[in-house]
């Protein structure tokens, strides 16, 4: 396969080491039965003592270079497949931190961690078997027809007549166990969907009383997955006893045909006992032979999968000739921006036009669906615009190169994302190198501090996966923490108080002013409270621009605005 090979190239040594390896196991294997035959008819038959004791040190000598061998086939094939793996993973992982959220959204994020997980596993036990098997086969293959053939012609034909129906039989299984291969790992594919909405999503599932029904559909996905790994173990599993049966009959019939040979004195003692031995390895060789093609059809399924992956194009992409800063003017511009998603024809946003200055708030209000998160998404370029374009300090953001731009942003975004590891790792995950003082400011300013020094161990405090033992509030000004501690030059709050009380909203407000003077701050919001200070607020609906202004003119000018703002605040306030 065009993977497996791609990565063989990186462990030369190692292979030829394995090839090595497979040489001296194949001497052992045919080797001793060879001096066997020879110490049966001349040393055992004519009582010679010294030849049987010369003989035994040979095969002494033959043993501990096959076992030397065997150690370093073991080595060999083992540092080799689980290196390869180890690539392969490096490379998907790699390869997905290019993925924009339309390839995300391609080949889902569950079955993406199974091409990463099982599937690479299953690769490694194939280049495993590949290696120890594959090579070492048709050397016993060769070797082993040769010997039958040189040490008795009438005897090799039982060998040729047992040949094709080990080759035939192979063949029919693996092509049987081909679907069913793709079967089993759509299976595994699902079975990490539903674990991954069952862990997530777990609070719903328990208001809604929905434990029956997603411990159901579970056990369907998981029954499906056990059914089609039970058809292929069972397929995988006819062979070996297949082959044993054929080998009891072949030695019954050589026997059978050998006991009139002895008695004619055209076959020795000797070479009837390292025939049957040169007739096990022959049938055994082609057996593990064909095995690695019964294999091969699974191995090339998951080989597929992964090579998807690696060779999807993504479409957000570093440009040739990338700009890493523009002329330092700090503005933000929105040229007539149209977008609309991959898959879909109708565009989400239409002529959208504005322009930011450094030390400006822009704020974004609407319904739901306007599309006020996807307007915030295009500037750090997580979809590219479809018509029209987006400027930082007057440089088109799909000239910048990717790491430029997205470092000049401070991204919060709605749903709140941590890290397991302590709480000062995740605010130094805006900057790894902050000091310890500028992280305790960072989380003043968040307001984050109180409650920090709260906890036990305070900054260095255990944060559990996805942030599980923190509130809503507490894990949006951590968020907002690790922000301010990059200091960049455009702040994006994607509905970044929605969890915060009015007060922490108000005081966090006030800090933040004396922070994002040198910055340009964009703001998606609910609460018509957090925005009112904004040098201009848009208001969107239906992906479109219906109102601009300061909060005072929107309530004279826009009558969606107004409409939001009356379900929020009482007359006294609007009238002020």
């Amino acid at each position: 396969m065009k993977l497996i090979l791609q990565h063989l190239k990186k462990y030369k040594v190692y292979v030829f080491l394995n090839v090595l390896a497979v040489m001296a196991f194949a001497l052992v294997e045919i080797g001793i039965p060879t001096i066997v035959s020879k110490m049966i008819d001349k040393g055992i038959v004519l009582n010679d003592k010294y030849y049987i004791y010369k003989l035994g040190i040979i095969i002494l000598i033959v043993a501990i270079i096959g076992g030397i061998g065997n150690i370093l086939l073991a080595y060999c094939s083992s540092k080799i497949s689980t290196s390869i793996t180890r690539d392969i993973r490096n490379d998907i992982f790699k390869k997905a931190q290019e993925f924009s959220h339309t390839e995300y959204n391609k080949f889902g994020v569950s079955s993406m961690i199974t091409r990463t997980t099982n599937d690479a596993f299953v690769l490694m036990q194939f280049i495993n078997v590949l290696l120890r098997t594959a090579l070492l086969t048709p050397v016993m293959i060769i070797v082993s027809v040769f010997m039958v053939i040189k040490t008795n012609l009438t005897l090799s034909l039982v060998i040729g007549a047992f040949i094709p129906i080990i080759c035939i039989g192979v063949f029919i299984i693996a092509k049987i166990s081909e679907p069913i291969g793709m079967k089993q790992q759509k299976g595994m594919d699902n079975i990490n969907r539903i674990i991954r909405e069952n862990l997530t999503g777990v609070r719903v599932i328990r208001a809604f009383r929905k434990e029956q029904y997603e411990t159901k559909r579970f056990s369907e996905a998981n029954e499906d997955y056990a059914y089609n790994s039970k058809k292929l173990f069972k397929l995988m599993a006819v062979p070996q006893p297949a082959f044993f049966f054929l080998l009891s009959v072949g030695l019954a019939i050589v026997f059978m045909l050998s006991s009139k040979m002895i008695d004619k004195g055209v076959l020795q003692v000797g070479d009837l006992v390292a025939f049957q031995e040169y007739m096990f390895h022959a049938m055994f060789s082609i057996m593990l032979f064909c095995l690695v093609f019964v294999m091969y059809p699974r191995a090339a399924i998951s080989a597929r999968r992964i090579q998807e992956i690696l060779d999807e194009d993504p479409a957000i992409k570093n440009p040739q000739n990338p700009v890493f800063s523009g002329d330092e003017s700090g503005t933000l511009e929105f040229n007539d921006v149209t977008f609309k998603y991959p898959d879909s024809e109708v565009p989400v946003l239409e002529n959208i036009s504005f322009k930011a200055k450094k030390g400006e708030i822009v704020a974004f209000i609407g319904s739901t669906g306007s599309g006020k998160s996807t307007l915030i998404n295009l500037i750090p370029r997580a979809y590219d615009v479809s018509a029209g374009s987006i400027k930082i300090d007057r440089v088109d953001v799909r000239e910048y190169d990717l790491r430029a731009l997205r470092s000049k942003i401070g991204f919060i975004p709605q749903k709140s994302v941590l890290f397991s590891g302590s709480i000062s790792e995740n605010i130094r995950y805006g900057k790894q190198e902050a000091s310890e003082i500028e992280v305790e400011e960072s989380a003043k300013i968040a307001q984050a501090y109180d409650f920090i020094i709260d906890k036990p161990e305070k900054f260095q405090d255990p944060v559990e996966e996805g942030g599980s033992n923190l509130s809503g509030g507490q894990k949006q000004r951590l968020n907002i923490s690790r922000a301010i501690i990059k200091k960049p030059d455009i702040y994006i709050f994607d509905d970044s108080f929605s969890a915060l009380d009015f007060k922490t909203d108000a005081k966090l407000r006030k800090s933040l002013k004396s922070e994002i003077t040198e910055a340009i701050t964009l703001i998606v919001a609910q609460r018509v409270s957090s925005i009112m200070d904004a040098n201009q607020i848009i208001v969107l609906d239906e992906g479109k621009i219906v109102g601009m202004g300061t909060h005072r003119q929107l309530l004279k000018d826009s009558k969606i605005y107004y409409e939001i703002a009356a379900s929020q605040m009482s007359k006294e306030e609007l009238a002020l």
